[in-house]
């Protein structure tokens, strides 16, 4: 067949390795440190890692937050975070360390996404149309061009931003997907050593995940080897599924051998759970993707539509089948989900980065000019906002944004970071000067049209990373409510009873405020949040509750927290007849 791609060896000029591993190194670095854990789920998964950290191996086995078991993912992603923090300390603090391995795993998925993108963009059909003369790009050359542009698509990704820093599960999994694309690629030319890759990328998964999900990534993978015929399914089967296998059991066997009640139970939770969260209602969630996957998968999403128009003619070969095999059966349980979440949005994302990279030879010049004009534009305009906001906190003008401010995040106190405002002044220099060299150069290269995509979203990370952190630490974080409520309490209490917490409120009131909790026992005091007006607690014929302490966060006022502690109501004395001697007869 025809190839649709007509470039020259000087379109397929490579980025320096040493440029492309900074930039990944930054971005993935920048917001990991020097913060707290935030609400709500980087808070609860960090509250899983600490309790692993400083428990027993009941703990590590069976995933709980201080005392209330956490089923809807396995513990993979908690294992690794709660190792660092046990590695590290006390050199690091546990909130810092916990987020160590977050970074480490986001680069290897950024590896990943190179790679297949790279052997993907060296096969047969896809290289670029042969000029009778020659001066056509090399099928290596072209596949590293291919490779640089879907990790600046990866990196260019708005929704990845946040979730690719938090403590949670995902990241693991977000990783091991990545995986799971190269060993499917990987298997075309070393059949024995992509199957291996996909089997133990499944076996993490498992480890990490639930079952549906599995279950639907072995759907994609069996229906796109029936499509795609250079895969090789044999291989497959007697190499990888074993792999897979063997690591999937590895943690139940071992839950079951060594604390069976629990185990069964805690697994029964796991595996109806995953089934629950994704029993619909399918039209609330459909919607919910429909407003917010667009925005957070963009550019990705409109360059893999355009990938899949553009190569029509070849939908079955490898660079088209392999990243829908991953992309579709995620796409279904999102729209399955029993909630609006975006918490299977990142794991879209390696995937869409490898198809999306496929559009890039296929861009007309007007596409190209309108990407990166819009990237220059937003980012430019966004950029600018941020240091006019830093701007007005820390000097009080523009008088109206410093109000703004002061009513955001009420209480705040702006302090000015030299290391902060050095990194910001220098990635803010960088982003004009790549700028200039994109306008001035007009550069032929393929990843050109999304290098400002990356760039200005590694600016505004960077940016808000620095300058904004201290106010979005401050806007986001339960220390200071902690530090209240332990203050408050009882010298010699029990235990706490939680009423109406999540997890990351229990999270981090028992990390920063030392806090005994209990799912199961008679506390003799009672946390409880409101977010409305509700009645006192209801007293008891031997005790009543006593509020001794109301507060919330400075900048949330919807939510409202009180703390009542027991106390026993005085038992009246029994009343006894008076002894009196019996008469004689």
């Amino acid at each position: 067949m025809r190839s649709v791609v007509r470039l020259t060896a000087s379109a397929t000029s490579a980025l320096p390795r040493w440029l492309l591993l900074t930039i990944c190194v930054v971005y993935a670095s920048f917001g990991l440190f020097g913060r707290d854990p935030w609400k709500n789920e980087d808070a609860a998964g960090f509250g899983v890692m600490w309790t692993m950290a400083n428990g027993s191996l009941h703990d590590w086995l069976l995933p709980n937050l201080v005392g209330k078991y956490m089923t809807s993912d396995a513990p993979l992603g908690y294992w690794l975070g709660a190792s660092a923090i046990r590695v590290l300390d006390p050199l690091v603090d546990a909130s810092n360390a916990s987020r160590v391995f977050t970074g480490l795993l986001f680069c290897v998925a950024c590896a990943f996404v190179w790679y297949a993108a790279y052997l993907l963009g060296r096969g047969p059909e896809v290289q670029p149309f042969k000029y009778a003369f020659g001066g056509e790009p090399e099928p290596r050359d072209y596949g590293r061009t291919l490779g640089d542009g879907a990790l600046l698509i990866l990196l260019a990704t708005f929704g990845l931003a946040e979730r690719g820093h938090e403590t949670t599960p995902q990241i693991a999994q977000f990783a091991c997907i990545a995986m799971l694309v190269y060993g499917l690629v990987r298997m075309i030319d070393k059949p024995v050593q992509g199957a291996l890759i996909w089997g133990g990328a499944i076996g993490l998964v498992t480890l990490s995940s639930s079952p549906v999900l599995v279950g639907a990534l072995l759907i994609g993978t069996f229906a796109m080897m029936v499509i795609v015929h250079e895969t090789h399914w044999r291989t497959l089967m007697l190499a990888g599924l074993p792999v897979a296998l063997a690591l999937s059991v590895a943690w139940p066997l071992a839950a079951i051998a060594l604390y069976p009640d629990d185990a069964v139970w805690f697994l029964q939770q796991w595996m109806r759970g995953s089934l629950h969260a994704f029993a619909g209602p399918y039209g609330s969630t459909l919607l919910y993707a429909v407003k917010n996957l667009s925005l957070f998968a963009w550019p990705a999403w409109p360059l893999a539509i355009w990938a899949w128009f553009s190569w029509a003619g070849v939908r079955r070969a490898p660079h088209i089948a392999i990243p829908l095999s991953v992309i579709a059966p995620l796409l279904i349980l999102v729209v399955l989900q029993s909630h609006g979440s975006n918490r299977l949005f990142i794991l879209l994302t390696p995937a869409l980065a490898v198809i999306a990279a496929f559009a890039l030879p296929t861009l007309k010049r007007g596409a190209i000019n309108a990407i990166d004009w819009f990237a220059v534009l937003s980012f430019t305009v966004l950029g600018s906002f941020v240091w006019l906001v830093w701007l007005a906190g820390m000097t009080g003008f523009p008088h109206q944004l410093a109000r703004n401010l002061a009513r955001l995040a009420p209480g705040f106190t702006p302090q000015f970071k030299i290391l902060s405002f050095v990194c910001a002044v220098a990635v803010t220099v960088c982003w004009f000067v790549l700028v200039q060299w994109r306008v001035a150069r007009h550069p032929k290269v393929l990843w050109r049209s999304v290098v400002l995509s990356s760039a200005g979203t590694t600016l505004m990370w960077v940016l808000l990373m620095t300058l904004w952190l201290p106010v979005v630490n401050y806007s986001r974080t339960y220390k200071d409510v902690a530090q209240q409520i332990a203050a408050h309490l009882p010298a010699d209490y029990n235990c706490i009873s939680p009423a109406r917490l999540g997890d990351a409120q229990i999270a981090t009131f028992a990390y920063f405020g030392d806090m005994h909790f209990s799912f199961d026992e008679d506390c003799d005091v009672l946390l409880r949040q409101d977010t409305q007006d509700f009645g006192e607690p209801s007293a008891m014929s031997n005790f009543v509750w006593k509020l001794v302490w109301e507060g919330r966060r400075v900048a949330d006022r919807d939510e409202r927290f009180r703390l009542y502690v027991r106390i026993d109501r005085p038992q009246p004395p029994v009343k006894r007849r008076p002894w009196r001697p019996k008469k004689a007869g």
